[in-house]
């Protein structure tokens, strides 16, 4: 690695959004987002849609805890918990159903987790059949669901394809032993490779893979070791992840130190690594982190200028309605974001009581709206063109100061009001969105708050 990519990542390996949200979640004002504006907003939202939406729901019970995760978790083997947490989830649905003005179209879900598969399959398809009736799905949808192959079994993907189940993501992170015993996730190739074999059976066209870089006592050889693996199976999609280190969030990270994660320099060389095995392999880099082969619909949506982002990262989806549904799920629509209760029995008990159970939200406002875009065509495009008229002099003054920075270190081209991301640029697309958030122009980024950029 030579010294100039060395000082980059020593300047830009810094706290920094994730930016699958603008604002992002700590900068939300939920004081601007009663029940009725988040009421109207929805309703407004759907009629310009044309009732086009999108469900995300968040299933969060499992078995065992992954160490690396960062995500809303609740760890159990008491499966009796299943019946009472999917009657809640399609009492929240239905109380969607009341303030929708007219039929959901239907484009996309997605289960999500913790481990989706933890639930039955008798019950997931129950959860399905109950969102679906009274809808109409469109043709070309997509319905997805996140895989933990030892917690899946041949069942699951069955009955799900038979509800038009059709895209499925696997995660993997790292075949090493050693890393597997440091995150808690013990996961043979042999058990991964059943899955997949069963999701070509059942017909799942879009077949993705997680990976992460940077996890505790990852190698350059471990990764070479992941990906020719990986290689053998031949998903359609890669999401490459840099592992997020947030121990004052998910407390079980501290089963491990600093110490034993690979420093900035080291991480960089692992992903440097993994990219160039995955472009010989045939995968093009989409985004910041995701890789599809040539055929894939997120390449496709890609290449052709199409190609969305939002809390559940890149998508070909570009619905401005996402209905979260289940304990910390996120909702948006063209001017609202609304996050529901974490905590699963104080979930419940709202949904159980009539009440909505978001607890955490945000009313864009104009200004809000235009970095939005631009942070989106960053994200999605690589580009964007900054509107002068739009904002007041302090906040120009002072995102152009560090969009010139950015330049100077070749990372943009800034053309007048236009900036283009560069080819280095991409990989500190984070620090770039970052340059022109109003939100951290305005405040300091705290190491408590998000985790690093690189």
């Amino acid at each position: 690695m030579n010294d100039s990519i060395l000082s980059l990542l020593a300047k830009y390996d810094v706290a920094t959004p994730r930016y699958t949200s603008y604002p992002t979640v700590p900068y939300w004002n939920f004081s601007s987002l009663d029940n009725n504006t988040w009421r109207q907003s929805i309703a407004e939202s759907f009629k310009l849609e044309n009732g086009e939406l999108c469900i995300y729901i968040h299933l969060p019970f499992c078995e065992s805890l992954c160490t690396f995760c960062a995500c809303n978790k609740r760890i159990t083997k008491n499966h009796n918990v299943e019946q009472s947490y999917i009657d809640a989830v399609l009492k929240e649905w239905q109380m969607y159903g009341k303030i929708l003005p007219g039929i959901p179209v239907i484009k996309e879900i997605h289960l999500g987790g913790g481990t989706p598969t933890f639930f039955s399959a008798d019950n997931l398809v129950n959860l399905i059949n109950n969102i679906t009736t009274g809808s109409l799905i469109k043709d070309d949808h997509e319905f997805s669901i996140e895989i933990h192959p030892n917690f899946t079994t041949e069942d699951h993907l069955e009955k799900l394809s038979a509800l038009g189940f059709n895209r499925m993501s696997i995660g993997v992170q790292d075949f090493d032993p050693q890393i597997q015993f440091a995150i808690n996730r013990i996961q043979t190739y042999k058990k991964t490779k059943e899955v997949f074999d069963w999701g070509r059976k059942y017909n799942y066209k879009s077949i993705n893979v997680d990976l992460i870089y940077g996890l505790p006592h990852q190698t350059i050889k471990s990764v070479e070791h992941t990906i020719g693996l990986i290689k053998t199976l031949m998903p359609d999609r890669i999401a490459f992840y840099s592992y997020a280190h947030v121990p004052w969030k998910s407390k079980a990270q501290r089963r491990y130190t600093e110490s034993d994660l690979p420093a900035a320099a080291l991480k960089w060389e692992i992903y440097h690594r993994g990219r160039v095995l995955l472009e010989e392999a045939g995968f093009k880099s989409i985004g910041m982190d995701h890789f599809a082969l040539p055929d894939d619909q997120l390449f496709i949506a890609a290449a052709h200028g199409n190609l969305h982002r939002n809390f559940m990262g890149y998508t070909t989806t570009q619905s401005k309605i996402i209905i979260g549904l289940g304990a910390s799920s996120i909702s948006a629509t063209r001017n609202a974001f609304a996050q529901n209760e974490k905590v699963v029995e104080d979930y419940e008990v709202k949904v159980n009581s009539g009440i909505f159970p978001s607890v955490n939200g945000h009313l864009l406002n104009e200004e809000d709206i235009v970095i939005q875009n631009y942070i989106h065509e960053l994200m999605c495009l690589n580009k964007t063109t900054l509107h002068k008229e739009l904002h007041d002099n302090d906040y120009l003054e002072n995102a152009f100061s560090k969009l010139r920075s950015l330049e100077a270190d070749g990372l943009v081209v800034l053309n007048e009001e236009e900036i283009t991301v560069t080819e280095k640029g991409k990989l500190f697309i984070r620090n770039i969105c970052a340059a022109i958030d109003a939100y951290l122009l305005n405040k300091e980024i705290t190491t408590q708050t998000f985790s690093k950029a690189i």
